[in-house]
């Protein structure tokens, strides 16, 4: 579930601001301060709730049905094998944390595993049913609507857990996620995350030659927040240095076995908020992290 950060001229579509344009209800408005995890779980549920018909709208067609991709560099674990080899996923028990319309966890049922998707957006969810009931097939894939913060598993409940840009980039906390995802891992299992590559928060988010001039400090670690009138907020992202990530998967109780920055390839060429073939092509926009549960 790919989301792009950007301080935005205009609204966010299908927020209550960008429905109803009025003085009683402004657009909400961009600025960095700190949200707690309450406020950024809320944020991010409405955000999502909101959005996700516009999302999949977008961006459905890249993601594809049924294909794991981990972000916007298209780049395919078909191809990279992150989670292991494809032939080793049946029978695994799998858990997708930010499953969105569950598009990873839809590839891996199609390789024999035992996937559960988990969404703290209902409407995403909803989306996941709609691609199954079009395709008029029963995909086997449990959906939950959870917080990744509080996993309503037991504990050893999987034999590999991965996200595709979920839930860890919209946390306050993030080491709580990674330890609520080594709970509910059996020992030996894989965890496979990616996220917004830390650099680009010095960056403006724009795809054209005005994204190439560092405008902030890399170090900055406050969030990134849009709030209406009272000051709510209406979405939130965190940023975490590259360091910052390596410490929070070790503080969670994890090995990192790999660090990929893919590189943007030359058959892609959309656009996609902040990520561009001509920013792909000179700086890292994804980082994924291959970690192992000891």
């Amino acid at each position: 579930m790919v989301q792009e950060h950007e301080p935005r001229d205009a609204p966010a579509p299908g927020t209550p601001a960008a429905d109803d344009l009025t003085p009683e209800n402004p657009e909400p408005t961009a600025t960095r301060r700190i949200a707690d995890d309450t406020e950024s779980s809320r944020a991010s549920r409405g955000w999502w709730d909101r959005n996700a018909d516009d999302y999949q709208d977008e961006h459905g067609g890249f993601l594809g049905d049924d294909r794991f991709i981990w972000g916007p560099e298209g780049l395919d674990e078909a191809e990279a094998g992150l989670l292991g080899p494809a032939d080793g996923l049946k029978g695994l028990d799998v858990l997708e944390v930010g499953a969105g319309a569950a598009q990873c966890a839809r590839w891996l049922a199609a390789r024999g595993a035992r996937p559960v998707a988990l969404d703290l957006s209902y409407q995403q969810l909803r989306h996941a049913r709609r691609i199954d009931a079009e395709a008029g097939r029963v995909s086997g894939i449990a959906l939950v609507q959870a917080d990744a913060t509080a996993l309503p598993f037991r504990d050893g409940s999987f034999d590999l857990a991965c996200s595709a840009y979920g839930a860890v980039p919209f946390v306050a906390d993030p080491v709580r996620v990674m330890r609520e995802v080594r709970r509910v891992l059996r020992p030996g299992a894989r965890w496979v995350f990616s996220v917004s590559h830390p650099v680009r928060w010095a960056f403006p988010d724009e795809p054209g030659p005005e994204g190439l001039s560092v405008a902030a400090s890399y170090f900055d670690r406050t969030p990134y927040v849009e709030q209406d009138e009272a000051g709510r907020a209406v979405y939130v992202e965190h940023h975490r240095t590259l360091g910052d990530r390596v410490r929070d998967v070790v503080a969670g109780g994890f090995r990192l076995v790999d660090l990929l920055e893919p590189e943007w390839p030359a058959w892609n060429t959309q656009e996609w908020g902040g990520w561009s073939p001509l920013r792909g092509n000179l700086i890292p926009g994804t980082a994924i992290f291959v970690c192992e549960r000891d």
